[in-house]
């Protein structure tokens, strides 16, 4: 039966583990991950870290790879790339993780990869970095092929969020975004993409994170007398942005990013500001395997799978689980190439929860050749390791988040080359 273990490390982070039961065998897969469980991105990242681990105990459940348990290793990054940096070395070189999962900010994926990931060889697949600047890491041949992700990326986000304002009839609205990694990826192209539809903006305001106040930089989009704010920003500091911006006499005319996609959120900033409030993000495709998270999620933690990075997480750590049961050893090369082999167009079609993939397992291992459709739907790794997929726009409705209108992924590709990002 998998357990949680608590392991004595440094106060700056906490690290959780789903063991096996086999506590000598070295040659065991082990899965690492870096996730915010503390810190700005905290709230979201403790959920996002459930989702991973459903997916390794229904795998262990499925009987494991290659006959093992599968030991799952969680270092708190704090919402610091710095942390997170320390918190993958401290997973490669003393926990001897074969893979990581995880990466909820873009700051942090950069660094992991960077310095970890390419150097020691180790398949990191982020479930929640955006950036596009891995992108160009492996157009300049400078991830190795071991970086992948399975959220779109960036420019995806920046698309809906240009495209719901074009369809909203906005035509001032203020891009404020916070001012990193993640921020500078997105916000700049949200402007660029609201033009080439033949839109405008008023003007772009980056804000610094971890901020006690935001007023000021609220009073300098006000100043630019806008009809909609588009806010891109982390959970917290938004939070924040949002209850100064509605304090300050703004719009209720507003457009959040998906790390807003949270119960907590409306709670936090008051539902009544929000009732015109709309946001962005990736869209679980229908169908089984997604129905199948969703009803496993609810029954494992007791809330609904809504909320950004739930999906991706989980898919992050299946395919990842799966390429480890392909791969005809447990060493980085063998792992990168199986993450793409799963994904095999003329393979056995496999699913989520312990059936879809016990089903998958059961067929690598007798060397059949699978198709693995996660819980965002069927997706496949380019040769950067990105993938494109359906996004959606949500909405507040009876104080829930409820989903307003959905892109398949034929829209989003001919949404992309309409704009030319």
């Amino acid at each position: 039966m998998t357990t949680l273990r608590r392991l004595a490390v440094p106060a700056a982070a906490t690290l959780l583990a789903l063991t096996c039961g086999q506590a000598a065998a070295q040659d065991c897969p082990k899965l690492g991950g870096v996730l915010a469980l503390t810190g700005a991105q905290g709230a979201i990242g403790k959920v996002i870290a459930d989702a991973g681990k459903l997916a390794v105990d229904q795998v262990n459940k499925a009987g494991g790879v290659k006959g093992c348990q599968v030991e799952f290793v969680v270092r708190d990054d704090t919402s610091q790339p710095s942390v997170g940096l320390d918190a993958a070395r401290f997973l490669v070189d003393v926990q001897k993780v074969h893979a990581i999962v995880g990466l909820v900010g873009s700051g942090t994926a950069l660094q992991v990869v960077n310095s970890v990931s390419v150097p020691n060889k180790i398949p990191t697949v982020a479930c929640c970095a955006v950036t596009p600047a891995l992108t160009r890491l492996a157009e300049e041949g400078k991830t190795g092929g071991y970086f992948f992700r399975t959220i779109p990326i960036a420019r995806s986000m920046a698309l809906v969020h240009a495209s719901a304002a074009i369809d909203k009839g906005y035509k001032k609205p203020v891009v404020m975004y916070i001012n990193n990694d993640f921020g500078n990826g997105v916000g700049p192209d949200v402007k660029r993409a609201i033009e080439k539809l033949g839109g405008s903006v008023a003007g772009l305001v980056a804000y610094a994170e971890n901020q006690p106040s935001y007023r000021s930089d609220v009073q300098k989009a006000l100043a630019l007398n806008p009809d909609a704010l588009i806010l891109v920003g982390l959970s917290q500091d938004g939070t924040a942005v949002l209850r100064d911006w509605f304090a300050l006499g703004g719009t209720q005319n507003v457009i959040l990013h998906n790390t807003m996609r949270s119960p907590d959120v409306l709670k936090n900033v008051g539902e009544r500001f929000l009732e015109k409030a709309v946001g962005i993000d990736n869209a679980p495709a229908s169908g089984p395997s997604a129905d199948a998270f969703g009803r496993d999620f609810q029954a494992a933690y007791g809330r609904p799978a809504v909320g950004p990075g739930l999906h991706t997480m989980y898919d992050a750590a299946a395919v990842t689980l799966l390429a480890m049961q392909a791969a005809p050893r447990l060493d980085g090369a063998s792992i990168r190439d199986a993450l793409r082999a799963v994904q095999d167009p003329q393979g056995e079609v496999v699913g989520t929860g312990v059936e879809g993939l016990k089903k998958g397992l059961d067929a690598l291992k007798a060397g059949r050749r699978i198709r693995y459709v996660g819980a965002t739907g069927p997706f496949t790794f380019d040769k950067n390791g990105d993938v494109i997929g359906p996004m959606l726009v949500w909405k507040v409705q009876g104080g829930a988040i409820a989903t307003e209108r959905t892109y398949s992924t034929e829209e989003m590709q001919a949404l992309e080359k309409k704009v030319g990002l």
